[in-house]
């Protein structure tokens, strides 16, 4: 589990981004990934410190690279808190920016960042399309959390996986899918927000382990603390688009965890900038939560003002309305 803060995670250095030659193998790549900092730091900023009042506002949205902070942050303005993934961090294609820190600026929050992956390359063909210069100047890519108050205790635990990015011929990558986590104060009690992403490029059972693991990481770290998990789960990938099939939900269920994704037969993907002709709708993006009553979850468009998409996933969005007696310690 990762714990340590910092106002800035460090630019990798030479040896960081030195990949090429090492062998590709689950042993090697961990190994050289605990010897880089910034995949083991979380970077934190903003302010905020008062406790929120219930009802709150969570949205969670995979905002693919987040190629506009400010208009990104204009849709989810009413958000207490928002769980964010898919976030560039000194990526050429994304004009070098910060977009985490710069979505949290915009909304006045403040915000915590973990890279999910160091990226050696500038992206797929139609990303390089975006990038103003021929470089990365760190090259993360990963999940932040943004809230309305402080974010207490903040951490990040990599999920399990098989590196298969690390041997990715169009975009190389160090690193695994990721969980950032920490809790807010409310009224009512503290909750454990989470912000995740899980595998794409895998089948159903991949991702079943992923989350059972990031349960018990859940279970052993926070007894008894009412929790939401949000993020892209990526539910139906390379299972003919099929999100009922997916053991993750027999998993989340078995440990009292209940999903929220709104309407049933609405998916949470569209053409976007980048993805411009997916092969069909998904829904892919989920709550969630133990120890909680929510109100109705929606899905809100990721248009901005003017018809333009901002990513190819829409966001989901719900209310906490109660922290329920057995999680507050009643």
């Amino acid at each position: 589990m990762i714990r340590d803060t910092t106002p800035a995670l460090p630019i990798p250095g030479p040896k960081d981004l030195a990949l090429h030659d090492l062998p590709r193998d689950i042993a090697t790549h961990d190994a050289h990934m605990a010897s880089v900092p910034g995949m083991n730091l979380i970077e934190v900023g903003g302010h905020g410190a008062t406790p929120l009042p219930l009802p709150i506002t969570v949205g969670a949205w995979n905002l693919e690279r987040c190629l506009f902070p400010e208009a990104s942050a204009r849709q989810m303005a009413d958000c207490d808190v928002l769980l964010v993934s898919e976030m560039d961090y000194g990526m050429a294609r994304t004009g070098q920016r910060n977009t985490t820190r710069d979505m949290a600026e915009a909304l006045g929050t403040g915000y915590a960042y973990a890279a999910e992956f160091l990226e050696l390359g500038l992206g797929s063909p139609v990303e390089r399309e975006f990038c103003t210069d021929e470089f990365n100047a760190r090259g993360y890519h990963g999940n932040g959390l943004m809230a309305k108050t402080a974010l207490q205790s903040p951490f990040a635990v990599r999920l399990w996986g098989k590196r298969q990015w690390f041997s990715d011929a169009e975009q190389p990558r160090l690193g695994e899918r990721i969980a950032l986590g920490a809790t807010i104060q409310t009224e009512a009690g503290p909750i454990m927000m989470i912000s995740t992403h899980l595998e794409s490029a895998c089948g159903p059972d991949h991702r079943e382990a992923q989350v059972a693991g990031l349960l018990e990481v859940i279970d052993r770290e926070f007894p008894g603390l009412p929790c939401l998990i949000g993020g892209d789960l990526n539910t139906g990938n390379h299972n003919d688009g099929d999100w009922r099939a997916e053991g993750l939900f027999d998993a989340a269920r078995a440990a009292d965890f209940t999903a929220h994704g709104g309407p049933e037969d609405q998916p949470t993907t569209r053409p976007s900038l980048i993805t411009r002709w997916p092969e069909r709708a998904m829904k892919l993006d989920w709550f969630l939560t133990r120890g909680l009553r929510l109100g109705e979850t929606g899905i809100r468009p990721s248009l901005d003002e003017t018809g333009r998409p901002l990513s190819d996933h829409d966001a989901i969005v719900t209310t906490v309305l109660e922290l329920l007696p057995a999680a507050r310690g009643d």
